[in-house]
């Protein structure tokens, strides 16, 4: 989805070309003979002021985008996607509305092949476009409106929600025009967890986190949202791999990247890097990326069932087995069988005269001190 960058890039191409210009013909909007008197921008929304009201208020969603013929307005992935014999056509494939100026002639046309954009009428004077809906729902755009998204602004949303730091980024009432390429950039750059809840951080990490919203933002329009410029280091490059052939699960610093994904919304992040210091949203799922140009990691050696059985007894088991296998075997009650000699017949012979002699010598002394008690 085009992010507060990408907005930014198509309303300074709409300032060149269209501020100024009178509106001669349109498609799929009523009013024309209106003059482009400015363009404006607010998170992921922009809008045309025109001479009269109403005035068009423009989204993107997830694939519109904003073509203005003889121009290349898009940025630089936007075209890789498109097939060679679409860069040329005009009106272009899934337009929605398309419009001509007066002489100067300048054409221009909003397309959107996933039909998630919009464009709305606005009915009020043009200075107070954003004091109306949709516009004043939206919270501070971070380069537009600094006199309002401070640090301080930033600090009390925090402390007022109980929500993952990701999603209240990403929730357009706190912060308009962040969106999931941004978020996980700011949070990198902050080194936050994206699932820690935001009313756990620090007074220092919430400022290290409002710097990192400004500059990364900042940034990125002023460059009008090429990505080639970005600098090399940004999380940005390397989060786009889940899945994907080439994949780069790595920073060039060495930390590995992972995705996390909770109820439907995925995170890029670096591990060892955005360490959580506080608790964390329950369910969360994390999937390390995987880089092609990665050496295989070695198979582990399979255990037989009996060993992995063995294993798996619980320690006390497996300790009381360890102590009988160190114990020595108890001696058999039955003696051992021996082979019969005419040795041992000899000594059998000898040990029963032996207890022969000793029972009749008891004898007679029983009878002895039978006869001395009577």
């Amino acid at each position: 989805m085009p992010e507060i960058a990408e907005i930014a890039r198509i309303v300074h191409f709409l300032r060149i070309h269209l501020v100024g210009k009178t509106i001669k013909s349109a498609k799929a909007i009523e009013d024309t003979s209106k003059k482009v008197i400015s363009a404006g921008t607010q998170g992921k929304y922009f809008w045309l002021v025109l001479d009269q009201p109403p005035h068009p208020v423009m989204h993107f969603g997830m694939t519109g985008w904003i073509h203005i013929k003889g121009d290349r307005t898009a940025y630089t992935n936007y075209y890789k996607k498109m097939k060679p014999e679409e860069m040329d056509v005009w009106p272009p494939k899934y337009w929605k509305f398309h419009l001509t100026t007066e002489d100067p002639a300048v054409e221009v046309a909003f397309t959107d092949p996933r039909r998630f954009g919009r464009v709305r009428l606005v009915d009020c004077p043009g200075e107070s476009i954003r004091k109306h809906s949709p516009l004043v729902e939206n919270g501070p755009d971070p380069v537009v409106d600094t006199d309002v998204f401070t640090e301080e602004y930033l600090r009390k949303k925090m402390h007022s929600r109980h929500v993952p730091i990701k999603a209240l980024v990403l929730d357009q009432t706190v912060l308009s025009g962040v969106g999931n390429w941004v978020g996980d950039e700011v949070l990198y750059q902050a080194k936050l967890h994206p699932e820690q809840y935001c009313d756990e951080f620090s007074d220092e990490q919430i400022k290290k986190l409002y710097e990192s919203i400004r500059y990364v933002c900042q940034f990125a329009v002023d460059k009008l949202g090429d990505s080639d410029q970005f600098p090399k280091d940004w999380l940005f490059h390397y989060r786009w791999g889940k899945g994907a052939k080439g994949a780069v699960g790595h920073l060039p610093s060495g930390e590995k990247l992972a995705f996390l994904t909770v109820g439907g919304r995925t995170s890029c992040y670096a591990p060892e890097v955005q360490k959580k210091t506080g608790h964390i949203v329950p369910g969360v799922k994390e999937e390390l990326i995987e880089s092609d140009n990665e050496e295989p990691k070695p198979k582990k050696a399979t255990k037989s069932k009996a060993v992995k059985a063995a294993d798996e007894q619980p320690q006390n088991k497996k300790k009381r087995k360890a102590e009988e296998d160190e114990q020595p075997a108890k001696k058999s009650k039955v003696a051992p069988k021996t082979p019969t000699t005419s040795k041992t017949k000899a000594v059998k012979v000898e040990e029963a005269a032996t207890v022969d002699n000793e029972a009749d010598s008891g004898r007679r002394r029983s009878g002895r001190l039978r006869g001395k008690a009577v």
